[in-house]
């Protein structure tokens, strides 16, 4: 269900979903919680907001406050409860600046923003004190000794933290110790620990204090009027810069979902081609592509030209689990399920890149103004016109073989000795050179191999050096590399 958030304004516009994963410090987790909506309230975001709040069970156990602690409990625990929001959120907060040391690592396997807090602090810092020199910060000894808030300050400021003993004896104690504030204590101990912190840090010249631990904001109101110099409330900075932060969402890197099995070899011409066609001087250059090669879909063909079973729901089935796996669009390489593209794109969030509008495209980027375009597909193709349909729109021609070619073009695909059934020579490829021939002879301009088995049959190139064949595997593919970079 979407709600409006109460107070802010009563136009339409859409529900931003935010996450807040808690249990990484159950009262800092709950502080920023309280603070994303109260802020919620003052209609910070440019629509509505619904805020998700997940905490589980989650023991760090000894070690914590140490130099040394190992964070991979708590990095799978992180991951975990943020794969879980997948679907449900557009942005989540992660209010642990330990969880920050490793969060790099974490990001890119999601699929929504997660709101980084250390974008949000330089924000605060440089747009209300741009004369700030030195920053002292309040964090535990792990994230000091990784040198995490130099990285990330580099360049606005230089970093100061308590002397070693006051960070033991005083930081550490008051957050961690029996009596701090993890153990649910706020009272007159912990903050005066604090206070002996903060004096530290102002005389070793800080001009403002960051707090690098989310349960020091919770005695925030305490804290400030006392701190002779700016205690920023980092928890309050966090819940307002995600709130803002849907208007300028975060690139994340781009993953394509891909229908496959629709045939299986056409699958992987198509990702080799992808590949192929990717700038890349590395591994990591390439695009990200989760893949459901899923050849138990019914054939797209028997449907459309005869009493085949429809294939709308399983194909509706796999594009929803390659949405629910991350993907930012869907590209199907199979030119006769773009018949039934329509049908299914109302049910997914993210777009299927259209195979056949990615040829006409092509046809209007080329120097040559083609008029009249043959067209060498399945009999479900042809009969379901999607192909005449888009280009007749385009003011083209649509020119197919007469039923004699037609019937060598099915066999070359279907036949026993067809592309799939394995074959890429041989009776394939001279039913395919007749058909060339055969619309060569009856004016085509240019012909578009429009299954996408048919790319992949060997022919002689003497035979086709005078005519432009287009394949919309590779035009697909180039459109899915586009899109991506």
């Amino acid at each position: 269900m979407r709600r409006e958030v109460s107070g802010c304004s009563s136009s339409v516009r859409p529900v931003v979903r935010y996450g807040v994963v808690g249990g990484l410090g159950a009262l800092g987790s709950a502080d920023v919680l309280i603070k994303t909506v109260r802020a919620a309230q003052n209609c910070k975001p440019t629509g509505g907001v619904d805020i998700a709040f997940e905490q589980r069970h989650f023991d760090d156990g000894p070690g914590i406050a140490d130099e040394d602690y190992n964070p991979i409990r708590r990095k799978f625990y992180v991951y975990d409860v943020l794969k879980g929001m997948q679907g449900k959120v557009e942005n989540a907060l992660v209010p642990c600046f330990l969880s920050h040391t490793f969060l790099s690592e974490i990001t890119p396997e999601i699929s929504y923003n997660v709101v980084d807090i250390f974008d949000a602090l330089l924000d605060h810092i440089r747009g209300k004190y741009p004369e700030a020199r030195k920053i002292g910060v309040l964090t535990s000894s792990y994230v000091r000794a990784s040198c995490l808030f130099e990285q990330r300050f580099e360049g606005c400021a230089e970093i100061v933290y308590p002397d070693q003993v006051v960070q033991r004896d005083a930081l550490m104690q008051a957050i961690y110790g029996p009596s701090g504030i993890k153990s649910g204590h706020h009272g007159s101990g912990c903050l005066q620990l604090l206070l002996e912190t903060c004096d530290n840090l102002v005389t070793k010249g800080a001009d403002i204090i960051v707090p690098g631990l989310s349960e020091i904001p919770v005695l925030m109101a305490s804290l400030q009027s006392l701190t002779p110099v700016p205690l920023l409330d980092s928890n309050l900075i966090y819940a307002e810069y995600a709130l803002g932060h849907d208007r300028e969402r975060e690139r994340h890197s781009f993953k394509l979902g891909v229908l496959g099995g629709v045939g299986p070899a056409a699958t992987v011409d198509f990702m080799r081609k992808v590949v192929s066609l990717t700038r890349a001087e590395r591994d990591q250059d390439h695009l990200k592509i989760v893949v459901e090669q899923n050849p138990q879909i019914p054939d797209r063909t028997a449907n459309l030209i005869g009493n085949g079973e429809d294939p709308s729901i399983p194909m509706l089935a796999t594009c929803q689990r390659l949405e629910a796996e991350g993907a930012n669009a869907i590209a199907i390489p199979c030119n006769t399920a773009h018949a039934f593209v329509a049908r299914i794109q109302p049910y997914i969030g993210i777009p299927i890149i259209n195979m056949l509008t990615a040829v006409v495209d092509h046809l209007g980027a080329g120097n040559e103004s083609f008029t009249r375009v043959g067209l060498l597909a399945t009999s479900g193709t042809v009969e379901s016109r999607v192909y005449h349909d888009i280009m007749s729109s385009s003011g083209r021609e649509t020119l197919v073989p007469a039923p004699e070619f037609q019937a060598r073009v099915m066999e070359a695909i279907y036949g026993s000795r067809g592309v799939k059934a394995g074959y890429v020579s041989g009776e394939c490829s001279e039913h395919l050179h007749a058909a060339i021939d055969h619309l060569l002879e009856n004016g085509a301009e240019v012909i578009i191999l429009g299954c996408t088995e048919l790319p992949l049959i060997e022919l002689d190139p003497v035979r086709c050096q005078h005519v432009t064949l287009l394949d919309p595997t590779e035009i697909l593919a180039h459109s899915c590399v586009a899109l991506a970079q």
